[in-house]
Parts: C-alpha cells; sequence; structure tokens
C-alpha cells in the first residue's frame, strides 16, 4: 500500500524513482509524484491516475535535473485521490518535501496547532501535517527537528525527508511501515520495497521503528531517538530480479500461479529431514503445545482464509480448540487471552498493519505468539516469539496466488508436528502424512500442466454476473478463497457459503443462469453436496463441479466439471485452490480487466 522511493548519488534521480516507482506499482496506488533537489530548490511535480502520467509530464524524468530526490505512489486514505493529495507534500516555504506511507492518527490536532501559528494548510492529507511540522521545528540542525516530530506524531509511517538546506541528504525514518535503506557505492536508496531499488544494490538496511536514517552519496548513518548511533549489519538479497518481473507472461498473477510448485516445494523440502520435520528454530516443546488450552489465528483477507482452513486441520490433528479472527476485530471485542492460549499469526508481508496490532495486543495479554510470514526481518516476524517463514520469494500481483499455497504448506508441517509432539499419530500415520506432504508440489504441478480446459470453462462464464461458491468442512474454507481471487481481480459479484446454510436464506438468490462453484472433495460429505448440488439446480442455477478424480458420479448432478489428483483429505485444499485462481485469472483476463493492480486494492496493507 503506497510505494516510496529515494535516490542520493551522482546521476539523475528523477529516472531512477520513476523506475522504482514503477516497479511498486503491485502494491496499489491512484497518484505518484517526485520532488528532487535541482540545486537551487525543490522541484516538486506530482499527478493524480496512474505513473505514466507523471512520466510524460516529466519527459520520463529528463526535464527533472537533480541527483538527490524521493518519489511516492499514494493509496488515498486522507483526502481523495488528486493532485493536490499527492506525495511528496511540502511545508509551507517548500523547505521540506516529505513522502509517507502510512497514517498519522493524531494529524487533525496537530494540524489545528499549526493553523493558530499561521500556517498554510493545501491538502487534505495527514502527511502534510508532518512536512510542516518540520519547518515548525527546524532551527539548523535537521535530526533534531525530524526527532521533535516523530515525539510528536501518533501512528504509523515511513517517512521520506529531504530538505533545500541539506542537499546532500536524505532522511528515512519508520514506525509499523516498512522502509528498507540500500546500499550503493557512491550513491544510496531508500524504499518501502526491495523490488525498486534491485536493479542498483543487493544489500540492504532494514530499519525498525523509530530508527533515522541518514542518506549521503557516500554513508548511511542509522540514530535513535537519543541521537546515538545504531549499529546495523547489512542484510543481502540473494533472489534474483527476474524473480520481479514477468519472465514472458503476460502478467505477474500468470507466472506467480505457475510458480507454485516451486515455491510450495521451496518450504517443504528444508523442513523434512530423513523423514522428520524439523521447524526451523522453533522452541514450543511437547508439554507447553499440551497446555495451550486453545489457539487463536489472526489474519486477514487470503491469510484469514489459511486461517480458516488451519482451524479443521489443527483441531483434528492438535486436538486442541482453534479459534480464527480477523485481525481488524480482533482487539476490539475484548478477547478472552492469557499465557495458556497460543496466537497463531499469518501474514505474507509480515507488515499487514491490523494483523501487526493484533499481534501486539496479543502479547500484552500474555499470549505465546507463531507467525507465518513470507518476509525475513519484518515487523510480524520480529515481534513474535517464534516465526515460520515461507519460501514464496517475491509476490508481485495484488491477488494472492503462491504465498497462499505456501502459507497451507506450512500448516500440514505444523500440524503434523503438533501431532507428533502430542502423540497423536502412529508411526504408520505420521509418515503417510509426510509422504503426502512431499508429493504435493507434483500434484500441484500435475493440475497446472492441464489448464486449458479451466480456460475454456472461463470462456463459458466470464459474462456472468453472480457467482456463489459452496462446500461443506475443509470445502467451505477453500470456497473463500476461490470466491476472493474471483471477486478481487474479475469484479464479478462472488460469495462463499456453507453448503448447509443454503436452505437459511441465500438460495433465494439462486435464479436462472445463476452460477454455483460447488467444492467437493471431502468424500465422507460427498452425498450431502450432491443434495445441495440438486436443491441449486432445482432454482435454475448453472453448476460447476470440483472434486477428485475417483468421484466421476458429480457428472450426473453437476454440468461442468473440474478434477483434482486424490491426496490425503487434509491437504485437497492446496489443491483445489489451483483450479479456482486460474478460472478467476481467465474470467478476469478475458473481461480485460487489470488483472496485477485491480481497481481500489493494494498488495500490502499497512494502514487499518
Amino acid at each position: 500500500m503506497c510505494g516510496i522511493v529515494g535516490y542520493i548519488g551522482d546521476d539523475q534521480a528523477a529516472p531512477f524513482l520513476l523506475s522504482g516507482l514503477e516497479k511498486l506499482e503491485y502494491r496499489g496506488y491512484d497518484s505518484a509524484g517526485v520532488a528532487v533537489y535541482n540545486g537551487t530548490s525543490l522541484q516538486v511535480v506530482k499527478a493524480k491516475g496512474r505513473l505514466k502520467i507523471l512520466s510524460d509530464m516529466i519527459n520520463g524524468g529528463k526535464d527533472v535535473l537533480g541527483t538527490v530526490g524521493i518519489g511516492h505512489t499514494r493509496w488515498a486514505t486522507h483526502g481523495k485521490p488528486s493532485d493536490i493529495n499527492s506525495h511528496p507534500q511540502v511545508s509551507d516555504s517548500g523547505k521540506f518535501a516529505v513522502v509517507h506511507n502510512g497514517i498519522i492518527e493524531n494529524y487533525l490536532a496537530l494540524k489545528d496547532l499549526l493553523i493558530q501559528k499561521g500556517i498554510n494548510f493545501v491538502s487534505e492529507t495527514d502527511t502534510e501535517v508532518v512536512a510542516q511540522l518540520l519547518e515548525y521545528y527546524y532551527k539548523g540542525d535537521i535530526l533534531d527537528a525530524v526527532i521533535k516530530v516523530i515525539n510528536k506524531v501518533e501512528g504509523s509511517y515511513a517517512l521520506g525527508i529531504i530538505c533545500e538546506d541539506n542537499p546532500d541528504q536524505i532522511i528515512a525514518v519508520r514506525k509499523d511501515s516498512p522502509l528498507i535503506v540500500g546500499l550503493g557505492k557512491g550513491e544510496n536508496f531508500i524504499a518501502s520495497d526491495i523490488p525498486a531499488i534491485l536493479s542498483k544494490t543487493r544489500d540492504i538496511y532494514r530499519l525498525n521503528d523509530n530508527e533515522i536514517a541518514i542518506l549521503k552519496k557516500e554513508s548511511v548513518m542509522i540514530y535513535n531517538t537519543d541521537k546515538e548511533i545504531i549499529p546495523k549489519e547489512p542484510c543481502h538479497i540473494d533472489w534474483d530480479i527476474s524473480a520481479a518481473e514477468k519472465g514472458g507472461y503476460q502478467h505477474f498473477m500468470a507466472k506467480e500461479i505457475m510458480e507454485q510448485p516451486k515455491a510450495v516445494r521451496d518450504t517443504i523440502s528444508p523442513r523434512i529431514q530423513d523423514g522428520k520435520i524439523v521447524l526451523d528454530n522453533i522452541t514450543l516443546t511437547a508439554e507447553q503445545i499440551k497446555g495451550f488450552s486453545k489457539i487463536f489465528i489472526l489474519a486477514c483477507g487470503s491469510a484469514y482464509h489459511v486461517g480458516m482452513v488451519a482451524k479443521y486441520i489443527l483441531e483434528k490433528f492438535a486436538r486442541i480448540p482453534v479459534e480464527v479472527d480477523v485481525a481488524s476485530e480482533f482487539r476490539y471485542r475484548h478477547p478472552i487471552i492469557d499465557d495458556k492460549v497460543l496466537v497463531l499469526v499469518i501474514s505474507q508481508s509480515g507488515e499487514t498493519a491490523d494483523t501487526l496490532a493484533a499481534l501486539r495486543e496479543a502479547k500484552k495479554l500474555g499470549a505465546r505468539t507463531l507467525s507465518i510470514v513470507n518476509v525475513v526481518g519484518s515487523s510480524i516476524a520480529n515481534d513474535s516469539d517464534d516465526v515460520i517463514y515461507t519460501w514464496a520469494g517475491p509476490e508481485i500481483a495484488v491477488a494472492t496466488t503462491k504465498a497462499y499455497s505456501t502459507q497451507l504448506a506450512v500448516i500440514y508441517l505444523l500440524a503434523i508436528y503438533f501431532a507428533d509432539l502430542l502423540g497423536n499419530l502412529s508411526k504408520e500415520d505420521y509418515a503417510y502424512y509426510v509422504s503426502q506432504l512431499q508429493e504435493l508440489p507434483d500434484k500441484i504441478a500435475e493440475i497446472l500442466s492441464n489448464k486449458e480446459h479451466i480456460q475454456f470453462l472461463a470462456s463459458q462464464f466470464f459474462n456472468v454476473k453472480d457467482v456463489f461458491f459452496i462446500g461443506r468442512n475443509l470445502d467451505y474454507a477453500m470456497s473463500l478463497e476461490g470466491s476472493l481471487k474471483l471477486k478481487e481481480i474479475s469484479y464479478i459479484h462472488s460469495d462463499a457459503y456453507a453448503a448447509g446454510e443454503l436452505k437459511h436464506g441465500t438460495i433465494s438468490l439462486v435464479e436462472d443462469g445463476t452460477l454455483v462453484v460447488a467444492l467437493a472433495t471431502q468424500n465422507k460429505l460427498f452425498d450431502k453436496m450432491m443434495s445441495n448440488v440438486k436443491e441449486v439446480k432445482a432454482r435454475g442455477a448453472v453448476v460447476l463441479g470440483l472434486t477428485t478424480e475417483k468421484n466421476t458420479k458429480i457428472e450426473q448432478e453437476a454440468d461442468h466439471t473440474l478434477y483434482i489428483p486424490e491426496m490425503c483429505e487434509m491437504m485437497l485444499p492446496s489443491l483445489a485452490v489451483v483450479p479456482l485462481q486460474l478460472f478467476a485469472y481467465y474470467v478476469a483476463s478475458m473481461k480485460g480487466c487489470d488483472i496485477d493492480k485491480p481497481r481500489n486494492l493494494a498488495k500490502s496493507v499497512t494502514v487499518e
């Protein structure tokens, strides 16, 4: 959500800023802008709309000269998308320019205070308050001014700051919103995510909360709010830049769907050693696990849907009650948490604002925390007692695919690991589940090799107005993600329901031609699902059934059928999601939608 890029060196800044912002388009935005020191003052250019509008305005950056600059793509929170509300925001005199990700929660009180002191505001944004405060507090020492500002503001922020009185430096600050510093030779960078600067450097600092970085072209110094220097070891990024490029695919989403066998294999394989599951440096003991009275799962969006699948699996294998919470609701319902509770936190970025806040609330209440994230050193990873990383690699498309699949893979690892420690599995069952887990990547690849049939079905239904996904047990949990994939990239109204709930209201919405996607992979519930299929067909629905290869009798009821390979039922969600991802992708493609950057959405949701 929003993108930040900054450059200081000997090259022209604006072309690099545009290039870096282009790499961050996946984060979601509705305006873009740059601020560059041109030798005498700060030149600020910004525009509502896509990055190309800004690029055309400044001739690809050639019309904005200077070797120090910051750029931003904004996803509107405070104030509608407009040229004026775009970032960078500048102070009253134009001395300071600021780019900001996050939300300043007390901006109204600060704005009123500054207005009373005669300071003029031009935008509706909370970010302008930061720029105006910097100028208000600035008495010649920019570090002092920055410290006073961050001691004054409340909320979350990643800030990039330049000042025309200090044209040889960029200031970077973070709190609860990701920001990295890229280390070059004779040049340095800031960015909200790695792809923006990967063409220039692989060595970075990950800033922690309330750390202030001062970048000059030959040096980077990091301070705390007491102006003490913080020693920091750089991280080396070892994935190739091609991992963040399309590699011949039309869309990142298509590439990432096809990368799932490798991503799942990379997540599973290092954790199975000599037939045993080894979970990194997890410190939980059998005694501690036995002592848990409940497991809470906290997540948002697709990660929440992983949690819904995980509830069924963990309860079955660990025999511990599991409660799944939307992270944005968790803090506000007075949850009953103590040191007998394990809180499992799931987030692709490790920076999801609501999930991070829920994690911190759980820790305050005494819970043990374990996170599943994709980004090493992210805020959620750092704040958790234990962390298991998914090795999905960079995911650029807004609609998650391989991150979802790798999170599910970790859930399987965790469930089997817990069950073994608790003595809930025989040696034979343990070996069986481990072997099934090892087969998972090849089973996913098998589905992907037969994607043409799914593309054909998408061609039959891309003009539908409403779609209902139904299922029972794991299939219901899985249907939530299938529905989300379709609605978020194709803009077709889509909902998921527990099939047994159809007759309690939802079936009133089914009429002639309504598409119902019926998931029926659970053998013990197959006949009940066929009854539900009959119910919707009797009201005029067209049914697309999804089941395993041996359940061919589904063809007696469903109008169209998708098959997935046979596998232990616990892991079938990892197979069922793949044709649903492909179906959503092909439907959106046939509708001409902006698949990688769906409207109003952002990849990393770093505001509440």
